[in-house]
């Protein structure tokens, strides 16, 4: 078989270049799968059933493995469609290449590994241990890893290219999925991360991350419909604004950013988790992402700083101000306590001071903030809002009880539990289910 040009390393490398020689064997007896050191058939079995339940897949296990590797598998030809579709030239010629080895695999038939004699000697009967992969029914109808939209995608990849009648059609189902759907981590991810190493900053996918949407935020209707707007116009590659939701503990701040996300992921929207220890990485971040078919919200969960910290400075160059430019698919978004995110004192406002230039004192902490074109602010909830949203949260999650008694609870709880806040009428349900026999947990 010729060797791959553009689909090299690929993720499991190993268990494809095993799988090869294992089909490679059956088709040829007495050649690679009979040779010292061969692949051992159980273990390759193994390992896609242990792939299987990591990722949801289900039906040939086979075609669901190589068709993550070519979903998996960022190179220029991948990467580049995603953009453009079908790119032509060279790439397309060389991508056409590696697809013929791809639509040949796709052609073993996996079964007859039941039929090699290593399979049958060890089973000391007639296998079906390849048929069944050949046809896999998972326990349950979920990923470990993807959620749900991608694991289907890419099951239905697999089948579309189980089907392909020849190298055209092949390379026409997946140039597609990459225009549509994306490749690599970016296009199977929603959420991401930053890891150091040394000098080297590595953006990695989020597993799992919290399902919130915006009908589960009770209340804050003109902070979410500002905040909707911004995204959108994002979106849609009009102009929108870095934006800074700041205010009280527990006013759902941070949830209205994790629902950003989920409302809008489809739409190619993702989002790099970003601290501050981290933000003399951030060039290098944006430099990963700046070429990518996708929007990118840098997100800063309670952001602040005390006076002695300076790393609002690489922020400052990063939103605006340095010589380098800002990538059009990137956005900054950052919940806050505090509405100048710089500790601020007393001293800074008095005339008399150590620090001669009290006005540049001043203006520099207020500087950053002002780099946000949008700032947001959340309020915590009077009685009145409070009770409101624990009533929401009752019915949403069955908690049956009069509505004098619940409220009444409701107001001794949060004496004792952080004040009025949606955080802590969240917390009280949860209270209430933990102890008392009613519906769903929260």
């Amino acid at each position: 078989m010729k060797p791959l040009v553009l689909y090299r390393n690929l993720k499991y490398q190993k268990l494809f270049d095993d799988m090869e020689r294992l089909l490679d064997g059956v088709r040829t007896p007495g050649t690679a799968v009979l040779a010292e050191g061969k692949p051992d058939a159980y273990e390759c079995a193994n390992r896609l059933i242990e792939l299987a339940a990591d990722y949801g897949f289900e039906g040939n296990l086979w075609h669901c493995f190589l068709a993550f590797c070519l979903a998996n598998h960022e190179n220029a030809f991948s990467t580049a469609c995603e953009i453009r579709g079908d790119v032509g030239g060279t790439l397309s010629h060389l991508a056409r290449q590696d697809f013929a080895v791809f639509k040949e695999l796709f052609d073993r038939d996996i079964t007859k590994l039941d039929e090699a004699p290593e399979t049958a000697s060890q089973a000391h009967e007639t296998s079906f241990l390849w048929h069944d992969l050949a046809d896999f029914t998972p326990v349950g109808d979920g990923s470990r890893i993807f959620n749900r939209r991608v694991r289907d995608r890419i099951i239905e990849l697999s089948v579309a290219l189980g089907r392909a009648a020849d190298v055209e059609s092949f390379a026409a189902a997946v140039t597609q999925f990459y225009h549509e759907f994306g490749v690599g981590k970016y296009g199977l991810n929603k959420a991401f991360r930053i890891e150091e190493n040394g000098h080297d900053a590595r953006v990695i996918p989020v597993v799992n991350v919290e399902h919130v949407y915006f009908d589960d935020l009770v209340g804050y209707q003109i902070q979410k419909k500002k905040l909707i707007e911004n995204t959108e116009a994002f979106l849609q590659g009009r102009a929108a604004n870095n934006v800074l939701l700041f205010g009280d503990a527990g006013t759902g701040k941070s949830s209205c950013i994790k629902a950003v996300l989920n409302e809008y992921y489809s739409q190619g929207l993702r989002i790099i988790e970003v601290y501050k220890h981290q933000f003399h990485a951030l060039s290098s971040v944006l430099e990963q992402v700046q070429d990518r078919n996708y929007k990118f919200i840098i997100f800063m969960d309670d952001l602040s700083f005390e006076e002695s910290e300076l790393e609002y400075k690489y922020l400052k160059a990063i939103i605006e101000g340095g010589l380098g430019r800002k990538p059009n698919n990137v956005l900054i978004y950052a919940t806050s306590n505090r509405r100048h995110l710089i500790r601020e004192k007393f001293s800074d406002k008095r005339e008399l001071d150590d620090d001669l230039h009290v006005n540049d004192t001043v203006q520099e902490k207020l500087s950053l903030v002002a780099r946000f074109g949008v700032t947001i602010y959340f309020g915590s909830p009077d009685k009145k809002q409070f009770q409101n949203i624990v009533k929401v949260l009752a019915e949403r999650y069955h908690v049956t009880m009069p509505e004098e008694e619940l409220l009444a609870e409701a107001n001794k709880w949060e004496l004792q539990h952080g004040g009025l806040s949606g955080r802590t009428a969240a917390q009280f349900i949860a209270y209430l289910l933990g102890t008392r026999s009613f519906g769903e947990e929260i």
